[in-house]
């Protein structure tokens, strides 16, 4: 009989909220888990977990054209009709600009010598690896390259497959920013989504936009915000509407100077003995495993 995974997703409307961090303390406060670096367009769980890399794989999504010059005629009808300017022509024969190009195939259908090819191309590469709170699944993507979403589903699935594998009952997703594909393939599946947020006024607005994702598709919501006390009515606003909408406040977590040090020693900041903010941290997580009924 398969483990029961318990899947919580840790996102937030932009970057830079905490959530990393946050989920780096959460992992150490639940070990054993399996964790999932799902931001994949800028993957940094790895900076504070210390993994030890076992596998890597290749990621493939996406075509590109790949032009044959033997029978290229050089007619230049490629490079008229490409609308995103990723070819032009030089010397008599189209050149190509990985960066610019789309994938849309539209050089290939025109292209009457048949020269152009539309072959899958190597996007990333992404990882199984262990950390001292159990395995983890990430990835990274290569520069400018898209079907983000589609790797972040790959590192979902590899993450669920380890802690069957192994009997683990939970994987922490870190999410990336936003409500975007990504965002979507992140948290579609997981039992509960955790709102990482600032006492602002954009950060609010970002927490209102998550929160109706998730209800989108479904899924509970709970929120955390971070550096509470460098805005005290805006952290009032937030956690009056988290109880208009019965959504679970799991902690409140002051700005402290020892965050900023753990961070630069690579530690998650569970780690910081005597902080204000570990101890905030440590609520959450105690409110956080009755919200998902996650027993480790």
């Amino acid at each position: 009989m398969k483990t029961r995974v318990t899947q919580i997703a840790i996102v937030s409307g932009k970057g830079g909220t905490g959530k990393t961090t946050l989920t780096a303390s959460f992992a150490l406060l639940g070990r054993p888990c399996v964790l999932a670096d799902c931001d994949v367009d800028a993957a940094d769980l790895h900076l504070l977990m210390a993994p030890t890399r076992l596998r890597t794989e290749e990621f493939r999504s996406g075509r590109k054209p790949v032009i044959d010059r033997e029978r290229c005629t050089g007619c230049g009808r490629c490079a008229e009709r490409c609308r995103f300017s990723a070819l032009e022509m030089r010397n008599g024969l189209p050149a190509y600009d990985a960066f610019a190009c789309e994938g849309c195939g539209l050089c290939a259908r025109v292209c009457e010598a048949g020269a152009i090819e539309m072959r899958e191309q190597r996007c990333g590469e992404w990882y199984v690896s262990e950390t001292a709170c159990g395995p983890m699944a990430h990835a990274r993507l290569g520069i400018a390259e898209e079907n983000s979403g589609k790797l972040v589903t790959t590192v979902r699935r590899e993450a669920v497959r380890l802690a069957e594998e192994r009997g683990l009952r939970a994987v922490l997703i870190d999410g990336p920013p936003g409500i975007g594909c990504p965002v979507i393939s992140s948290i579609v599946g997981a039992d509960l989504v955790v709102a990482v947020t600032e006492p602002t006024l954009s950060g609010l607005h970002d927490l209102e936009r998550v929160a109706g994702l998730a209800a989108r598709f479904g899924i509970r919501t709970a929120v955390c915000v971070n550096k509470f006390d460098i805005n005290e009515e805006m952290s009032g606003r937030i956690g009056a509407y988290c109880r208009e909408g019965a959504i679970a406040l799991l902690g409140r977590i002051p700005y402290d100077r020892a965050v900023v040090e753990s961070l630069a020693r690579g530690e998650p900041v569970i780690r910081a003995a005597g902080s204000a903010a570990a101890a905030a941290v440590r609520g959450a997580w105690e409110r956080l495993r009755a919200e998902a009924g996650w027993a480790p």
